[in-house]
């Protein structure tokens, strides 16, 4: 027993003697018990915060984005003569009272602001805008970003999509780039424009939705975003987080129809196209099959998928290609030459991007058979895309 009692406190007066060493050289020497676990691999690994993992996915600024697309951003003053119905009262009092007026006219001066974009230089300044900031217009100025002043002059609109080209006279032009990579919902996006002439105006936002169609009988293809567009914002850019060109900005939905932060722009593909025939031709040609179309539908209980593939026929009019070919209402079209068709608003495109007067095969089904037609298309009548907004 007394053998176990010296043998515990031999060691009590070794821990105590370790401790005491072990406090003087912490005292006189600090950091070498560190050194000395880093030294055998006893270092322990530092603390990760979880929000670390997060750090450098996105920019802390967008400036780069700014500074590499707002040179190309340009504001547009469309000067218009409106002329307007007045009754112009007469001189004498008597006759005020017997007929009150004489009806007439008189004319003022309009002006219109909105944005453009330089997209193309090389001795032809092309400048893409929306066609309601210029449509009527009789003079057209563009303030460039550098300052300068230039007239332009109208190479051509279309209605339907709500563009136009515009041609400038000027040197130096910053033409913008334009994005290839496809946009997803959730991307940010930047709208640079002159919202109620505040030139070179920013705001950010991201891509709320993509292929949005406000009209059915329309071809259209709306980027929807929740970046602040505003009158004088039309025409101008969409760009995204590298300062490229992904749309131009179109119109919103304002507080008046109980939105916020609903705006929607024309994508880079559609505007190009646009842009590309009006410098060839002066203006647009889309196909037209001459149908309507619906979503096809699906029972709630019929086993398939709500989105269903096809578009179907409502109506066809008479004397069109559809009718001719033999197309009938309550057909639903499966495919229009190589390509499937996934909805109402892809065959619009379809049918709009091939040329009048091309022949084309067309698949369905007709009360569950299969059949198909070759149609020979015809040249899209013009609509008015104000008064499809208004519809």
């Amino acid at each position: 027993m007394k053998h176990a009692a010296g043998t515990l406190l031999f060691i009590a007066r070794f821990a105590v003697l370790g401790l005491a060493m072990a406090f003087v050289v912490g005292l006189f020497w600090p950091g070498s018990g560190e050194r000395l676990r880093e030294r055998f691999g006893l270092t322990a690994p530092p603390a990760q915060h979880a929000s670390q993992g997060h750090v450098g996915n996105g920019p802390v600024s967008y400036a780069d984005a700014v500074a590499a697309a707002a040179p190309s951003v340009v504001n547009i003053y469309a000067n218009k003569i409106v002329t307007e119905q007045a009754v112009r009262m007469y001189d004498n009092p008597v006759l005020q009272q017997l007929f009150g007026g004489q009806p007439t006219t008189f004319q003022h001066r309009e002006q219109t602001l909105g944005s453009g974009v330089i997209v193309s230089a090389q001795g032809q300044g092309y400048v893409l805008t929306n066609n309601h900031v210029i449509a009527h217009a009789a003079d057209i100025q563009v303030l460039l970003y550098d300052g300068r002043i230039a007239k332009a002059s109208l190479v051509g609109a279309d209605e339907e999509s709500d563009l136009a080209v515009l041609k400038i006279e000027a040197s130096n032009l910053p033409v913008i780039h334009i994005a290839e990579q496809q946009l997803r919902p959730g991307d940010v996006v930047l709208a640079i424009g002159n919202p109620l002439g505040l030139n070179q105006t920013v705001t950010m936002g991201i891509v709320s939705a993509i292929g949005r169609q406000l009209n059915g009988s329309s071809a259209e293809d709306f980027i929807q975003t929740d970046a602040a567009i505003n009158l004088g914002n039309s025409g101008g850019a969409l760009v995204n987080a590298e300062g490229e060109l992904v749309g131009i900005n179109t119109l919103l939905i304002g507080k008046a129809a109980g939105a916020e932060g609903i705006g929607f722009a024309i994508p880079v593909t559609t505007a190009k196209k646009v842009l590309d025939q009006i410098i060839a031709t002066g203006h647009v040609v889309r196909g037209w099959l001459g149908a309507d179309y619906a979503f096809v539908p699906v029972a709630a209980n019929g086993g398939l998928p709500a989105a269903a593939r096809g578009a179907l026929v409502t109506v066809v009019y008479p004397g069109s290609p559809a009718a001719l070919a033999g197309i009938r209402p309550r057909d639903i079209l499966l495919s229009i030459g190589t390509d499937d068709i996934l909805d109402p608003a892809d065959l619009r495109r379809h049918e709009a991007a091939l040329k009048p007067g091309s022949k084309v095969q067309v698949s369905g089904l007709r009360n569950g058979n299969p059949f198909h037609v070759e149609v020979t298309l015809a040249q899209r009548p013009a609509m008015s895309a104000s008064a499809e907004l208004d519809n």
